[in-house]
């Protein structure tokens, strides 16, 4: 199967009539080797650990390296009663947070697409789980989004350092989307313009870590992520379409990541980073360090 873009398999599934995550089962066993019932168990594996991850840290607060942050879940999951965005959308920013804080604080997560950005999948497919959308279906919608996520790492780039946070975030939110609109029962078509928008919507997202450390502002980046994944998936299935097709929003974000300076991409020299707050922080740490080394 000759698959170069994502517009490949929503023309096949269109053509022949198959579901699109059939279409990517049989390229993924051209491309691996694997069986259907292999990829789909182990997809559910995937979303095993989001679940069970979840479930046990989700009134937490955690240890993270440096402590900027690590309490942020906790509030906003005794906050979520009262969000004036509504209850659904600020349940999966939450798991959003609560998610990329366990990253933080080194425990188990799914990199999806990278670990950075592992709260936007769980947020968003965790939420429909809640709200009634099959496990089955969530199973398959992850393949879909594992095909968007594989369409972004072939065509262009799922590295900040290489692409800054739009190849992160914006990825994982592009695949979270895509997974949402598939999770209920959306076209491929949809799919694809859900990613596509989603995926514009960030593109340009500059890697500022404050000390190079994924905890600011990249934790809070995965709500962001969650609640457009979210928001873009009921755009397309009104039917809204992208003007730009996905795998041209990809090819642009792959023009525009080399375009921004390596202060922007992951090193820690540039945006939110640099300012007087971030500076400040920083020393602090050095300080610390440095007189624990002694």
């Amino acid at each position: 199967m000759n698959v170069k873009s994502f517009n490949d398999l929503v023309e096949i599934s269109e053509k022949t009539g198959e579901d699109l995550h059939k279409v990517i089962l049989n390229w993924e066993m051209l491309d691996t080797g694997y069986s259907d019932e292999k990829l789909i168990e182990n997809t559910s594996k995937l979303l095993k650990v989001m679940e069970e991850e979840y479930a046990s840290k989700k009134d937490k607060t955690f240890k993270t390296l440096v402590n900027l942050t690590g309490t942020n879940g906790k509030k906003m999951y005794n906050y979520v009663q009262n969000a004036f965005v509504g209850e659904k959308v600020f349940k999966a920013a939450t798991i959003a947070v609560t998610m990329a804080e366990n990253n933080a604080s080194m425990g188990r997560i799914v990199a999806c697409p990278t670990a950075g950005s592992s709260g936007v999948m769980p947020g968003v497919l965790l939420v429909l789980e809640e709200y009634g959308i099959p496990r089955d279906r969530l199973v398959l919608s992850l393949i879909v989004a594992g095909a968007i996520g594989k369409i972004i790492a072939t065509r262009a780039s799922l590295s900040g350092s290489e692409a800054g946070c739009q190849a992160e975030i914006g990825s994982a939110t592009a695949m979270a989307a895509g997974a949402a609109v598939y999770a209920t029962y959306g076209s491929a078509r949809q799919v694809s313009n859900a990613a596509a928008l989603s995926l514009k919507s960030l593109m340009g997202l500059v890697c500022d870590p404050v000390g190079g450390f994924v905890e600011v502002p990249c934790v809070k980046r995965n709500a962001t992520g969650a609640t457009l994944a979210l928001l873009f998936c009921d755009i397309a299935k009104s039917g809204v379409e992208s003007v730009i097709p996905l795998d041209e929003v990809i090819d642009a974000m792959m023009s525009v990541g080399r375009s921004l300076p390596e202060s922007l991409r992951e090193t820690g020299k540039g945006g939110i980073a640099i300012t007087p707050t971030a500076r400040r922080l920083i020393k602090g740490l050095n300080d610390k360090f440095r007189i624990s080394g002694d």
